[in-house]
């Protein structure tokens, strides 16, 4: 059987750095040592999907999104 995870995805081609994402949803991003985000939940767990929708929602560049991913997708 197939378990769908939701997973955040970072487009570093358009991100800007401005950190909204992280403020947001700390418990899931993080800045690394040049201000870009970190993920830290892959795959983001079912109780911060609101989290992790807000952060997707505050990006003023459009460089994060919340995609759907199969377990044969899926990061270990």
């Amino acid at each position: 059987m197939t378990t769908t995870h939701r997973r955040l995805i970072v487009d570093r081609t358009v991100c800007a750095g401005h950190g909204l994402c992280y403020a947001m949803a700390p418990v899931l991003i993080e800045p690394d040592d040049q201000g870009d985000p970190l993920i830290l939940a892959d795959p983001i767990p079912d109780a911060r999907l609101g989290d992790a929708d807000t952060a997707v929602a505050v990006c003023p560049e459009r460089a994060l999104s919340l995609r759907a991913a199969t377990d044969s997708e899926h990061r270990p």
